[in-house]
């Protein structure tokens, strides 16, 4: 039932399924689908609706200079896509948004998604937590990408998963889809990864990743 899907997402959460039946009669929505590979959204599209995933994934992906692409996240069900984006004055798509599988997703349009603001506090408030959310991932993202090198951005990500109190983190994906999400080649992941670890600074056993040198790690991020 879809009101169940929808009190799962993060923007109704607290809002429960009979209250949300209630929504969506007075609201004007639809649902899309999507099969693998589709374009859900190109980058600099206007923004003019939610849109929540409501099966599947989709991906964010924009491209270089070099006209690299570069993966930023993927969007499982039930999130939000480009909640930031539905509103200012340059109300656009920040990436290309493409579907990882099949995907069925709800789109609310902007005037619905006003009267809920006034109609509905928790939603309200979901909503400005959301946004405030996917602000700071995009701010730390961008310092990710902000590292000249493979190594540096190596030693950001390991450090941040490692905290201040652990010695070892395991890798959540495959070299592969870690290199895709470094927006570099395989070859060049696993060659630098390898580089730290007979610099001494790491040690790999499959994805466990044991600490050796931090202060080392630290120096590669400032170059």
């Amino acid at each position: 039932m879809l009101s169940q899907q929808l009190i799962q997402s993060p923007v109704f959460r607290g809002i429960n399924a009979e209250e949300m039946e209630e929504l969506l009669q007075k609201v004007q929505y639809r649902i899309r689908k999507y099969h693998k590979g589709d374009m859900v959204a190109f980058r600099e599209d206007r923004c003019e609706n939610l849109m929540i995933v409501l099966k599947g994934s989709v991906k964010g992906e924009m491209l270089d200079p070099s006209g690299k692409t570069i993966k930023i996240e993927d969007i499982m069900a039930p999130y939000p896509i480009a909640s930031a984006f539905l509103f200012g004055q340059k109300n656009q798509f920040p990436v290309n948004v493409t579907a990882n599988a099949d995907v069925e997703i709800f789109f609310l349009d902007k005037q619905s998604v006003i009267e809920l603001f006034q109609n509905n506090k928790t939603f309200l408030v979901n909503y400005l937590n959301s946004i405030s959310n996917r602000s700071q991932f995009l701010a730390q993202k961008l310092l990710f990408l902000s590292f000249k090198t493979i190594k540096g951005k190596l030693a950001n990500y390991i450090l941040k998963q490692a905290a201040p109190d652990k010695e070892k983190i395991e890798l959540p994906k495959s070299q592969a889809e870690m290199a895709q999400f470094f927006g570099v080649t395989r070859p060049s992941f696993a060659r630098s990864l390898k580089e730290m670890e007979q610099e001494g600074m790491i040690e790999v056993n499959r994805r466990e990743i044991k600490i050796r040198d931090r202060r080392a790690l630290f120096s590669l991020m400032q170059q």
